[in-house]
């Protein structure tokens, strides 16, 4: 963990965003496979289309990955098509398939269940798995402590301090874990996304009406025009 004023700002910071956006509490244990599909199908693409090209392909086909597996590319293709980049994610959807068929026959829980660490160098031996998608898998299917970063998070921690600006994205998460209780990463992952979409966004953070504003460590705090 980091130091305890850190991990105390960590937390009020968490607590103020918490007031603002209510605290998720997260679904049950959701099946790791389907997970997996969905989030190759939400890469470079919005949540409405990347959930249509789910559903299509769910109206197809059983999400399975046995299933997937022997199934007709071209036919992946027309059901992810909305997607965007369908011919790549076909090809990673059925590569992804076939070596979990073949490897954990089937059954993504193998590698969930292993310690941590080693679920998550298994997972990102995978066809097409990076950092963001082992840390989903692990965090949102199995509960297991890991802080997938993506986008907002990666830019909004940097911006506010939770992170050091000069690490990669591996050294993001690795800041984040040391200053959040290892209980807190779904909430804190869930909160610092939405804080990404309504306040700190890219382009010009609207700090004068953000709910952590006192705590935020942001060089170029913006105010509000008179």
């Amino acid at each position: 963990m980091g130091s305890k004023e850190e991990v105390f700002w960590a937390a009020e910071i968490l607590e103020g965003l918490g007031n603002e956006f209510g605290n998720p509490e997260g679904d049950d244990e959701s099946d790791p496979f389907e997970t997996l599909i969905q989030t190759v199908l939400s890469q470079h693409t919005n949540d409405k289309n990347s959930g249509l090209a789910y559903r299509q392909l769910e109206e197809r086909f059983k999400i399975k990955p046995e299933v997937l597996a022997e199934a007709d590319q071209k036919e992946i293709e027309r059901a992810i098509r909305v997607a965007g980049l369908y011919r790549n994610k076909s090809k990673i959807i059925r590569a992804l398939s076939k070596t979990i068929q073949d490897k954990y026959a089937g059954d993504l829980w193998k590698v969930l269940r292993l310690p941590v660490e080693d679920a998550r160098k298994a997972l990102l031996e995978l066809p097409g798995v990076g950092f963001k998608t082992a840390d989903i898998l692990l965090l949102f299917c199995a509960r297991r402590p890991s802080f997938p970063v993506d986008t907002h998070i990666n830019r909004v921690s940097r911006r506010i301090g939770l992170a050091r600006k000069e690490v990669d994205i591996e050294g993001v998460r690795r800041d984040l874990q040391s200053k959040f209780r290892a209980e807190d990463y779904y909430r804190a992952h869930i909160l610092l996304i939405y804080l990404g979409r309504r306040y700190c966004v890219a382009a010009l953070p609207r700090c004068y009406n953000c709910p952590i504003e006192s705590l935020c460590r942001y060089e170029h705090k913006t105010r509000k025009s008179e």
